[in-house]
């Protein structure tokens, strides 16, 4: 389930260099250890890679992947071991109160009455808690991951070929090793069109697609092979692409919990899940989450620019331009 590949992050000389100096100076701040790179040093490590002295790279022995959907199967079964009844294809239509002032949550499968409620709902996050009088400034994104059939199999296998971020002004660019199917995986990180669950569509973005073939080209080019397909997923994130973990008490909700994983979260997923549990159960939890909280400028100010802006991306500047929301 947990792939340790290694992990690569790297950039152009002179374009967004600093943000692989900050990865770099972040983990050697809290002892992690790593091993700074020129593009040929990388090349040499790694053949893949047809980097010269134009790049510079961070590698770290510990990165890897995580298969999701292995891990998400596993989570629901441990769940229904300790008693949990997982409910699908079950809409929330509202949150309230009733006479006594029990939280009671509608659904179209009926009402739920609790102590406490949890609202963990990605891109519909605002659906649920408008009915609360609650709105958090989120962007809804759509964005895409394409699978290539790679000729050289053998060389993008887990244990030849780390995963990989590249970061330039225009995109931030990943791929991964082979794994679930026969293809490279490659993808821009964020910055695709802003959508809502009603909006968007499944249908790939081909000038995306251009530009992860257009930097394997010029740094993996034995990565790219037919194209396998490419699908669709949405993106659920603050400007400031921290995650959100707090109560609504401002609002008057203070039984209600609110988390959102800003599009990064599944590799945190079991210590969210342990924070969120704490706070459901015993009203409050043992880790700082004090970074995490709704009254962070980022959610405060409309005109807060997002971290994941870059000159190729479809995002909207700031959180006056989002679109209507869709509807339950």
């Amino acid at each position: 389930m947990l792939y340790r590949t290694g992990g690569i992050i790297l950039a152009r000389v002179g374009e967004h260099d600093h943000i692989v100096q900050q990865y770099a100076d972040t983990m050697r701040a809290n002892n992690i250890p790593c091993e700074w790179m020129t593009g040929s040093q990388l090349h040499r490590k790694f053949p893949q890679f047809t980097t010269d002295d134009r790049y510079v790279a961070v590698y770290q022995k510990d990165g890897g992947l995580v298969d999701a959907a292995v891990g998400n199967a596993v989570h629901v079964q441990l769940a229904r071991g300790n008693g949990a009844a997982i409910l699908e294809n079950c809409a929330v239509l509202r949150i309230d109160r009733d006479k006594t002032g029990t939280v009671c949550v509608h659904t179209t499968r009926g009402d739920f009455f609790c102590r406490r409620v949890i609202v963990t709902a990605g891109a519909w996050i605002n659906h649920v808690l408008g009915s609360l009088g609650v709105r958090v400034p989120i962007y809804v994104t759509q964005e895409q991951v394409t699978y290539l059939g790679t000729p050289y199999m053998r060389e993008f296998t887990k244990d030849k070929y780390p995963v990989w971020i590249f970061h330039s002004p225009s995109h931030d660019i990943y791929g991964l090793p082979i794994h679930g199917n026969s293809g490279t995986k490659v993808a821009v990180d964020a910055g695709g069109p802003v959508v809502t669950p009603d909006t968007r569509t499944f249908e790939p973005d081909a000038v995306r697609e251009q530009v992860c073939l257009d930097l394997l080209q010029e740094i993996l080019p034995h990565a790219i092979g037919p194209k396998l397909y490419t699908k669709t997923c949405l993106y659920t994130m603050p400007p400031d692409r921290n995650f959100i973990v707090d109560t609504c008490e401002k609002y008057g909700w203070k039984d209600v919990i609110v988390c959102n994983g800003a599009g990064h979260a599944y590799k945190f997923a079991s210590l969210l899940g342990k924070i969120l549990c704490e706070m459901a159960i015993d009203g409050t939890t043992k880790y700082d989450i004090s970074a995490f909280n709704l009254d962070r400028e980022a959610l405060l100010d409309s005109n807060y620019e997002p971290v994941f802006l870059r000159s190729g991306s479809k995002v909207p500047a700031s959180t006056k331009k989002y679109p209507e929301e869709a509807k339950l």
